[in-house]
This record gives C-alpha cells, structure tokens and sequence, in this order.
C-alpha cells in the first residue's frame, strides 16, 4: 500500500492549526508592508497616466481585487469538489472561509470599477459583459453565504456545507466567462494590460501594482486562514467527537 503524501498530514486539524498559527504573523506583515509600499509606488511615485490621467490609480487596487475575487471563488470550488470526493473536514472550512474574503474583494471590484468608470466612461456602471460576470460573481459570494447560514443546524454543520458545495462547483462556471469576456466579446472594458507575453505598462506602475497584488493576496491569504481557525474551534467546542477525530483527516 502507498504511503500517503506528507501533505495529508495537514488535513487533520491537529497540524493545520499550529502551521496556521506560525503563518499568520508573517502574513499580515507581509500585507501591511506590500500594501503600504505598492501604494505609496502607485499614488505618488509612478507618473501619470497619458490617457486616463490621475484617475488610473484606483487601479493599484481595483486590479488586485478583481484577480483575488475570481482566484478566491476558483479556490472555494477547488475545494468544495474535494470535499465532496474525500470527506474531508478541513476542505469544507477553508471553502466556508474563502467566502467571505472574495465577496469582500469582489465588492470592492465593483465599488473601485463604478469610481474609476465615472471619470473614464462618463458613467458608473453599464451592462458590459464583464461588469455582469463580476456582478454574478459577488452575488454568487452573497448567496453561498446566506445558503449555508440559512441551512447550518448547531449539530450538524455537514448539511450547510454540501449544499454550500454544489453552489460553489455550479457557480464556478460563470468564472471563465468573467475572464475571458473581454476576449470573447466586443466589451466597453479594456483588455488586459499584464500578459505573459510582457506588460504595457510603465515600470513604476509595474512595480507599484505588483507590491499592492502581493500585499492584498497575504492579506486574503491570512484573513483565510484566521477564519479557518475559528471556525474549527468552533466545530470543536460544539461536537463531542471531535477530540477523538483530531488525528484523522476524515
């Protein structure tokens, strides 16, 4: 019989939670000091923007939002479909913890997108496709938070998350049509400016929006792992078995 991954062995809570535990002060170090810096770049050191003027620089964190909103949603369904395959505990949690930290970011791609279309577009908001996507993406965010909260039971959190499960894998398909409706489609949204074929734009903007993304992806990374680990002290302080279940993943 093969031996199990190393890996596996934080799938049981009692080693997840002390490796979150040492994450977590590096983290939101890491977000204060890649946000405070990534900003300060972008607001007042990177020139402006020929074409748009100063209003770009809402960018530095509409652009971080948009990507953790769809990469968080990705992660939710990632999980969720392997919770439903191996039973695992933990996939629940971290999926029920994802959420709240993509409808945050997903909120706020919509609120910076409306204050920088007001200026650019001459208005907030228009039914462009991907404006709706990312639209369907923070109600999607809304509703698998009210669907679990609406079907948890004290006793019997399992029936929140298979429902929240099958939410979260159905909705993932709105998630290629927001990423590539700039492409598939003739949108009043610009198409993207970093590719993997190189970046349009200045470096200092460069510079200045890759220190903000890796900033906000700590930050969503350590808010993920903070809820996690309440939700599991939760979990364990309201079932009997757990203390039996620490050493299993399942």
């Amino acid at each position: 019989m093969t031996a199990p991954h190393p890996l596996w062995r934080y799938a049981s809570p009692a080693h997840f939670l002390p490796l979150a535990g040492r994450l977590l002060p590096l983290l939101w170090a890491a977000a204060a000091l890649g946000i405070g810096a990534g900003l300060a770049l972008g607001l007042f050191v990177a020139p402006t923007d020929a074409q748009q003027g100063e209003a770009y620089r809402i960018l530095y964190v509409h652009v971080p939002a948009a990507w953790i909103a769809m990469v968080c949603y990705g992660a939710m369904a990632f999980w969720a479909l392997w919770g439903l395959a191996w039973k695992t505990r933990l996939s629940f949690v971290l999926m029920r913890s994802l959420a709240p930290t993509g409808a945050l970011f997903a909120v706020l791609t919509l609120v910076t997108g409306s204050l920088w279309g007001r200026p650019t577009w001459g208005t907030w908001w228009v039914w462009d496709a991907r404006l709706t996507s990312a639209l369907l993406l923070a109600l999607l965010y809304i509703g698998f938070i009210a669907l679990t909260s609406a079907i948890d039971t004290p006793d019997d959190p399992q029936r929140g998350d298979h429902a929240g499960a099958l939410l979260a894998l159905v909705g993932a398909l709105n998630l290629p049509v927001l990423y590539f409706s700039v492409s598939w489609w003739n949108t009043l949204h610009q198409g993207a400016s970093i590719t993997p074929a190189g970046s349009r734009i200045a470096p200092e903007m460069l510079a200045g929006l890759l220190l903000a993304t890796l900033g906000f992806w700590a930050y969503a990374a350590a808010a993920v792992l903070t809820r996690s680990r309440q939700q599991l002290q939760a979990r364990a302080a309201s079932e009997a078995r757990w203390p039996q279940a620490l050493g299993s993943p399942a």
